[in-house]
Order: structure tokens, then C-alpha cells, then sequence
């Protein structure tokens, strides 16, 4: 006999793990990130770097997808992209972006707003050159976004930069970085009973960081 299908409205977990208050969090909440970082990647949390990019178009219609950190400083955190594809797009028509990164293995999540700008090309150029040569001929082969007829296109594609490169494959000019300056941020660090830690920075007009505690 089947096992019964588990309502979706009865999955839940109690979080009980750690615990975060204002002293823990500190006055930078860009050297807080690189401490929790630090810690997922001590404790072997899958894809550490994934995170959820959201982005608004033209119309305001609101657009998310999982993206990839490949760098973070006292600017902002960066991810790479090609400039074609919809979220580059929807960037150029609206800067605003929010990322959201969640590690369920140490029941946190770290939400971020800010403003995406694109980094100069040496840094565009330095991360593409760093890549596996079939990622960065992928960069070439696919039109990231459009309509494509069947996979065996991107397949030919591949094959035919292949050989039009031999070895020397230079950055495509429509493919590069993106830097997302931020202007808020918050942690959060699960908690029993629903009775979450919530830490919210958010950058005043005087380029200093308040906090604040947030009700879960």
C-alpha cells in the first residue's frame, strides 16, 4: 500500500542551533557577512556561494533566479553574468536588486537590497581568463536567454568556437560582472518556536550603518 501524501501545510522545522543578537552582529554588517561566510564554509554548507538574484523590469514585474557569488568586498558582493541575458536586461532598465542567500545546514539566511553596477573590465577580464576553458567558451556559444530551436545548437556552437579559438578564447564583450552595492541588509538566524533572530542594517544618508531588531 502507497504511504499517504504528507500535507504540504504540515512540513515545518523547529530551529534551535544558534542564537544572534545585536552585540554578535557588530557595527559592519559587510564584516559580519564574511564571519558567517567563513563559518558555512567551515561547516560544509552545499553551495555556499548560491544565491537568489531578484530583479525588477520595466514594467515592474519582478524576476528571480539563483546566481552564483564570485567575489565580495567592502563594496558590495559580485557575480558574473552575460549582459544580453534577461536579468541584464532588467538591470539595465531598474539597478535596484535584492540577493538572498539561505543555508538551511546552519538554519541562516542573509537578505540584501542595493543597487547593481557592472565592474570595470580588468575585473570582467581577470574572473573570465580564471574559468575553465568550456565554461568560458560557453560564454560564446549561448545566447544566455533567447529562444534556441534544440540543444544540439549550443552544442554546435560550442564545437565551432572550439575551433574558431584554439585554446586563446577572449572575453566575450557582452559577458562580465556585476557589483551590488548595498543599502540594507539583514541576518537571520532561525530560532525554536517560530521566535526568529532578525539583525537589519540599513545604510543612512551619511554612509554609516544603523541596526536594528526586526519581529520574526
Amino acid at each position: 500500500m502507497p504511504l499517504p501524501e504528507k500535507n504540504i501545510a504540515d512540513i515545518r522545522k523547529d530551529y534551535q542551533q544558534a542564537s544572534l543578537d545585536e552585540h554578535m552582529a557588530g557595527d559592519n554588517p559587510l564584516a559580519f557577512f564574511k564571519t558567517w561566510f567563513h563559518h558555512a564554509l567551515k561547516s560544509s554548507v552545499d553551495e555556499v556561494n548560491a544565491m537568489t538574484l531578484a530583479t525588477v523590469d520595466a514594467a515592474g514585474k519582478p524576476h528571480a533566479r539563483i546566481v552564483l557569488l564570485k567575489g565580495m568586498d567592502e563594496h558590495g558582493f559580485t557575480f558574473f553574468t552575460n549582459y544580453l541575458s534577461h536579468k541584464g536586461h532588467q538591470i539595465e532598465e531598474n539597478q535596484h536588486v535584492a540577493l538572498v542567500f539561505f543555508w538551511k545546514e546552519l538554519e541562516r539566511q542573509i537578505r540584501i537590497e542595493g543597487i547593481a553596477e557592472k565592474v570595470t573590465e580588468a575585473e570582467s577580464d581577470e574572473y573570465f581568463h580564471s574559468r575553465p576553458e568550456n565554461s568560458r567558451l560557453g560564454a560564446w556559444a549561448s545566447p544566455q536567454s533567447q529562444i534556441i530551436s534544440e540543444r544540439t545548437f549550443l552544442e554546435k556552437n560550442h564545437e565551432n568556437y572550439r575551433k574558431e579559438f584554439s585554446g586563446n578564447i577572449p572575453r566575450p564583450p557582452h559577458w562580465g560582472g556585476y557589483r551590488v552595492k548595498p543599502n540594507c541588509i539583514e541576518f537571520w538566524q532561525g530560532r525554536a518556536n517560530r521566535m526568529h533572530d532578525r539583525i537589519l542594517f540599513t545604510l543612512n544618508e551619511q554612509g554609516k550603518w544603523d541596526k536594528s531588531r526586526l519581529a520574526p
